[in-house]
């Protein structure tokens, strides 16, 4: 995103590439899993914001699933971005991408309401500023009654899978403001922002679907 983020890899994996689209081996594996707990959780025309939306994928599969849907994804990378704006050519509810960077202060200044806004595999290999940024924004464009969908690894207070243990301290080692962040800790940032958690929904390979529901005003 910002700062120290814009130095490292776009992502830790290798990509393949056909014309503008690039493709995700991860969102190969997960992008099913998350359109299956998301597309339910949406209600009808919601307007959705994807931040980090990566190669495009995730939003593919979801406005593929749910074509009543408005979804705009965006990405503070370029080829991200141009991925994910190859996608939206082809699928009619799906908005080209903007480029949002959710550490910058008011990034969300001037935007429309939504109802959702969406992030998958963000908040772990970024600094803790674009989690505090991610829900301070959210407050200020979800509608009342809205959510934000996260997915990912988190650190539980009542024991994590040694699998997340370990790629927390391999995130650590490539870049000291990254890691898995504690469940409770992502907790408490939403909830000082108003948005209490709702449902937290056990995902493959040991990640989680975190559903949080703005308060009412």
């Amino acid at each position: 995103m910002v700062n120290d983020y814009t130095k490292q890899p776009v992502a830790l994996e290798s990509r393949d590439k056909a014309g503008e689209k690039l493709f995700s081996p991860s969102a190969a594996r997960n992008a099913v899993p998350i359109r299956d707990v998301l597309s339910p959780r949406l209600p009808e025309s919601a307007k959705v914001l994807e931040i980090g939306c990566g190669t495009g994928e995730h939003a593919e599969a979801v406005c593929r699933a749910r074509p009543d849907l408005i979804w705009t994804p965006s990405d503070p990378d370029p080829s991200s971005r141009a991925s994910a704006t190859a996608r939206s050519r082809e699928i009619a509810n799906l908005q080209p991408a903007a480029a949002i960077d959710a550490s910058a202060p008011g990034w969300a200044a001037g935007l429309q309401p939504v109802d959702a806004i969406v992030c998958c595999n963000v908040i772990h290999i970024a600094p803790w500023a674009v989690a505090e940024g991610l829900a301070a924004g959210a407050a200020q464009i979800v509608a009342p009654g809205g959510v934000v969908f996260l997915y990912g690894p988190f650190l539980l207070e009542e024991g994590s899978a040694p699998s997340n243990l370990a790629f927390d301290e391999n995130l650590k080692s490539r870049n000291p403001l990254w890691g898995v962040r504690p469940l409770d800790t992502v907790t408490d940032l939403f909830a000082r922002h108003k948005f209490g958690l709702q449902e937290k929904i056990a995902m493959p390979a040991k990640n989680y679907s975190l559903v949080f529901s703005r308060e009412p005003q």
